[in-house]
């Protein structure tokens, strides 16, 4: 904040108690507005402990003090963004019991093959097999319990922006365009109808407090450069060498790859395994990718599903932290992750 010569000499006709508090006011702005660094991004919500992407394990995790909160975001056949991980619905839902014969050839159950009328009729639970009808997850939400609904994309941004008015507080969000290009080769230009309602809610530029996420690379720098995305940006990476759509994520993690990649986007979302390898060394990806000006952001810690190498979810931490020195970090516990950063 730049003041002229004049303006201070207005503030020093002020009572001193008048002028103090004012200065006390100035002193903590740059705090208000900072970014907790590093950050915790809600992984689909507090999914450690309600089903995924519900609005009830958004509201937990905004609860817990996440600063963030992730949306995964799929096309209804009637073309409303709906928070989903994944395209399908039959992992996550009883689509099979109540919209029998509405499977594709391949035996899955489709989000773009029915409307959002019908999607609201499906009883959501915790993640299970399709196969075998067992949880992936077995000491999570029990399958079947109490009652949850699949979310548009705008209940959601609408109870996140209700809750940061009534508490005051100031959380993001996280949204990730599920699969592009496979909604293009059905009709659906899924980025195109997205990123409006973003601007609706409000976020629009690098100042507002939301990160847009893919996985291909053709599509980031399509919302940058075709649809004119001007918010945040980050490009996520699978741990193997390519994409489904052919994004090359071996070349995307050198330092040719990230020095283009720093012209569309403002960071990477890797996987762990990309940062620490399965000796417990940690790799030169995020120092490269700091060099390159990104952040890092990786993805995902469970308490209940943590890599080989690791002893602990604290010990998984210390090597992000510590060592790899990692901007944020993607979890399905967030108040665990909290709990470490907050530590003495």
């Amino acid at each position: 904040m730049t003041f002229h010569v004049s303006a201070f000499g207005a503030l020093r006709c002020l009572p001193l108690f008048t002028f103090m508090r004012f200065l006390a006011l100035l002193l903590t702005l740059p705090l208000m507005a900072a970014e907790p660094s590093p950050m915790v991004i809600a992984h689909r919500g507090a999914s450690g402990y309600l089903p995924e992407h519900t609005l009830e394990a958004k509201a937990m995790a905004y609860a817990m003090g996440a600063p963030y909160l992730e949306q995964d975001v799929v096309l209804t056949k009637d073309d409303v963004p709906v928070v989903l991980h994944d395209i399908h619905v039959d992992t996550i839902s009883d689509v099979a019991s109540r919209f029998p014969g509405r499977a594709r050839d391949d035996g899955r159950y489709y989000a773009l093959d029915f409307t959002l009328a019908e999607l609201k009729q499906l009883r959501v639970t915790e993640r299970f097999n399709a196969k075998t009808g067992k949880p992936v997850f077995p000491n999570r939400f029990p399958l079947g319990r109490s009652h949850f609904q699949i979310p548009t994309l705008e209940e959601e941004l609408q109870m996140i922006q209700g809750l940061n008015q009534s508490t005051g507080r100031k959380v993001g969000i996280y949204p990730e365009i599920k699969q592009p290009a496979w909604h293009r080769l059905e009709g659906h230009d899924i980025s195109r109808i997205v990123l409006p309602i973003l601007q609706k809610y409000g976020y629009n530029s690098r100042d507002d407090l939301c990160y847009v996420q893919c996985f291909e690379y053709a599509e980031v720098k399509r919302i940058r450069q075709e649809l004119g995305w001007q918010g945040r940006l980050i490009m996520l990476m699978g741990g193997g060498g390519k994409g489904s759509d052919g994004t090359d994520f071996d070349y995307l993690r050198s330092p040719q790859g990230l020095a283009e990649l720093k012209q569309v986007a403002d960071g990477i979302g890797p996987a762990i395994s990309s940062i620490v390898d399965n000796n417990r060394q940690v790799t030169d990806l995020v120092a490269k990718a700091h060099a390159a000006g990104l952040k890092v952001h990786p993805y995902t810690l469970r308490v209940d599903e943590l890599p080989k190498f690791a002893t602990s979810a604290d010990d998984l931490m210390e090597l992000l932290f510590n060592q790899a020195k990692v901007d944020g970090l993607f979890t399905d516990f967030p108040d665990v992750v909290l709990r470490w950063l907050e530590r003495d």
